[in-house]
């Protein structure tokens, strides 16, 4: 339990929470993009598109997503375990502590979500 009675300790993991988000989003975006490589070669190029490297940005793609989500879900969980070492002088009156850790949840929600969606698309 911290002993600091100062709400910047809860402002800062707040601020790592959500650098975590921005990377979460960045690799879901990423990965899409790689995912979406694969198409995009399919059209330009049909000729020289072989099923090898539309397969690999597939995959690849998924991973990253996939690794986002992860990188959403742990973040909010080691938020959540911040909160629970805070006292109650360490929250500012009438502060929602928690409304950035359910967004990353339903960012990582969101995330494995769009991976079931584009690999029942790929099939």
């Amino acid at each position: 339990m911290s002993d600091l009675k100062d709400p910047r300790v809860l402002f800062a993991a707040e601020r790592t929470l959500l650098a975590w988000n921005r990377t979460s989003l960045a690799l879901i975006a990423f990965g899409f993009l790689v995912e979406r490589t694969g198409l995009l070669l399919r059209i330009l190029a049909p000729d020289h598109a072989n099923g090898l490297s539309i397969g690999l940005t597939f995959w690849v793609g998924e991973a990253l997503i996939l690794l986002g989500a992860i990188c959403a879900a742990y973040s909010a969980r080691q938020y959540a375990n911040v909160l629970q070492t805070l006292n109650p002088a360490e929250f500012p009156p009438g502060y929602a502590a928690k409304w950035g850790m359910w967004v990353n949840a339903l960012v990582a929600l969101l995330g494995i979500v769009l991976v079931a969606a584009l690999y029942i698309g790929y099939e």
